[in-house]
């Protein structure tokens, strides 16, 4: 994949914290054929402008779309800066196919997916309970991953990010410190560190969690 600038990445990303993070509609496979200009837009303010455009020539509710959009942008590109950060440390193999969703990276020559997502308000539990039994936490949210084009199990590494005054939004846009937390995971790495599941029958999934607690 492409080398980002993780400085310049980092800088748009923050301009996204000038408007609340706000989820009014269920993702979903039409809003987001109609919103996937957010994977060629690196700009915040550029970003804006065609959001305005779309919903314009569409007749979308504005700030249902302005949110939906503005949200997947910010995902997205936190999600590419983190996979640059992962490609850039040895022992990773990037995958060469920047359409396999299932697919980020070889890590030890096993093939993970890595999501960066908030600590969940659903999953019921505190912090401190899940950091102590991530197979818990790792089961609840591959079966509670979204649906239609998104679901899937297969080998994944969770980042979770976690920020004591609650805006686990936020962190997303921390790269640097970020690539910190990332790079100290990487170092001191062995295989049976990950977790075993059996979603479906007679497949396991590998999977761990990264933990980012600011």
């Amino acid at each position: 994949m492409k080398n980002l600038d993780l400085i310049n990445s980092e800088e748009e990303l923050k301009k996204r914290w000038e408007a609340p993070y706000v989820w009014d509609r269920k993702q979903n496979d039409l809003w987001d054929k109609q919103s996937n200009f957010i994977y060629e837009i690196k700009n915040w303010e550029l970003l804006k402008e065609k959001i305005a455009i779309v919903s314009s020539n569409h007749n979308l509710d504005k700030q249902d779309f302005f949110n939906y959009c503005s949200n997947r942008w910010y995902n997205f590109q936190s999600a590419m800066a983190v996979e640059n950060i992962f490609s850039g440390f040895d022992g990773i193999e990037p995958s060469l196919n920047s359409r396999n969703r299932l697919l980020d990276f070889k890590l030890s020559g096993i093939d993970f997916d890595h999501k960066t997502s908030v600590y969940p308000k659903n999953f019921c539990k505190d912090l401190q309970f899940a950091m102590k039994n991530p197979e818990e936490l790792i089961s609840w949210l591959y079966q509670n991953q979204s649906t239609q084009q998104r679901q899937h199990f297969a080998n994944r590494l969770f980042l979770i990010v976690y920020a004591e005054d609650g805006q686990h939004w936020k962190l997303k846009a921390e790269i640097s410190w970020l690539k910190g937390i990332i790079g100290a995971y990487l170092n001191s790495f062995k295989t049976d560190q990950l977790k075993k599941f059996e979603f479906r029958s007679g497949k396991t999934t590998l999977s761990d969690i990264i933990w980012a607690v600011k």
